[in-house]
């Protein structure tokens, strides 16, 4: 086993050093298989894939592109939903759709 820094991973690839079929790889990925088991960590890419559902599990897959803008609002307003915590922007864009659904009808 070796450690590497990512800076000395690129540097070695670039050096044509890299050991890594990637050609197998993107094959595999486009073909669907699943690597096989490490022999040393049977259970490393469930592992791994349980992490990734954690991480993402709270952060739905965007469905609307979203603009990224600069606003002047009243600090109340801002104080308000910064009070509700985490997602606060998030809600504060729920809020405003909501709005213009109801004001719409």
């Amino acid at each position: 086993m070796t450690t590497m820094t990512f800076d000395e991973m690129r540097a070695a690839r670039e050096r044509g050093e890299s050991q890594s079929d990637w050609k197998r790889v993107r094959r595999m990925i486009n073909d669907g298989i699943e690597p096989a088991d490490d022999e040393d960590s049977p259970n490393a890419a469930a592992l791994m894939q349980a992490k990734l559902e954690k991480i993402y599990s709270g952060h739905p897959p965007l469905r609307d592109h979203k603009v990224q803008i600069s606003i002047q609002l009243h600090p109340k307003i801002i104080d308000y939903f910064k009070s509700k915590g985490s997602g606060w922007q998030l809600q504060m864009n729920k809020v405003l759709l909501e709005w213009i659904e109801q004001d719409s009808i």
